[in-house]
């Protein structure tokens, strides 16, 4: 019975299927070549984080196929419908990772709001000679304590910021079209918590109220979530984080609006035009960045590799 992770499995979850009698095939195999691969290999499970697609045609092309999981959350890079009607199972890990990007929307805050991202690049080269011009640049930094954070999409990951934020004494608002309300349990590390109960708004109310504003959405099909329009009805000053998916932010709008000081930073995971952002993006100061590592965390991989093959193990009875 093999299996190819064609996007990488951490080790746990290799293991733990080897230990059922699975063969776990790690090799990355092009999008081009991926159904001869399967076709040849006699591949039953094909698992994918964000980089592989599985559309139709792959469907079509490899009847050995019996189960897509995804690594992850989000699953736009599969035809679901589409495999699930040909008998398919199509299988994700929605909370094995939220965890770590809701700490990587944190971390891309306090870097916008304390100038990391910036003054990471220019200590190396000028800290020697103009510590004290440095200094100045960055001194007038923000708390984020205090402040509003406006949550779009209040799923498990928009749920995570929000237990994150209120631990910060951040006040949350939220929008959500599926979500109406949702009850925020915060833990902390002596067995206390608080129950905070979080009503969803309409997006615009959102927008206009929020300090920060992070996404949680699934790729966008009919134009950008957040554009021109959405930008000019936030605060001046406002800053804006997207560890979901590229395509949801217009990134010229963006670019304009860091430029006029409508937006104070940006912090983004995730691009239009992965794997080759633009330029534009990539030096803009005022911009926090990461290459799409929003699960990448050894926590969050040994959960994802642990849950697909508990998941896919059940799926084939293998005790």
């Amino acid at each position: 019975m093999k299996v190819l992770a064609n996007d990488g499995l951490d080790q746990s979850g290799i293991d733990a299927l080897t230990a059922k009698g699975f063969e776990v095939i790690t090799a990355k195999v092009p999008q081009e070549f991926l159904a001869e691969y399967i076709n040849e290999h006699k591949i039953r499970t094909l698992l994918v984080r964000s980089a592989t697609q599985v559309r139709k045609d792959i469907i079509d092309q490899c009847p050995s196929i019996e189960i897509i999981g995804r690594g992850g959350v989000g699953m736009d890079n599969i035809d679901v419908e589409y495999a699930r009607e040909k008998g398919i199972h199509v299988i994700n890990t929605p909370s094995a990772s939220s965890e770590s990007v809701a700490e990587l929307v944190f971390a891309h805050l306090f870097s916008g709001a304390r100038f990391l991202q910036e003054s990471n690049r220019k200590m190396p080269v000028k800290g020697d000679t103009d510590f004290s011009g440095l200094k100045k640049s960055y001194a007038a930094g923000i708390e984020l304590r205090g402040k509003t954070i406006g949550i779009v999409g209040m799923g498990r990951i928009g749920q995570e910021v929000a237990r994150i934020a209120l631990g910060l004494g951040m006040r949350v608002v939220a929008a959500d079209n599926n979500v109406g309300k949702a009850s925020i349990k915060v833990k902390f590390y002596n067995n206390q918590f608080i129950n905070v109960d979080i009503e969803t708004e309409p997006l615009p109310q959102v927008l206009k109220h929020s300090d920060f504003i992070t996404l949680h959405v699934p790729a966008q099909k009919d134009g950008y979530m957040i554009g021109k329009n959405e930008l000019e009805i936030m605060k001046d000053g406002v800053a804006i984080v997207n560890c979901s998916r590229g395509g949801v932010i217009d990134e010229e709008a963006l670019i304009n609006a860091l430029d006029s000081g409508k937006v104070r930073f940006a912090g983004l995971d995730v691009f239009i035009n992965e794997p080759t952002p633009s330029k534009e993006i990539l030096n803009h100061p005022k911009i926090s960045l990461t290459p799409h590592t929003g699960a990448s965390t050894l926590e969050a991989q040994d959960r994802i590799g642990l849950s697909l093959a508990e998941q896919i193990s059940s799926i084939l009875q293998i005790h």
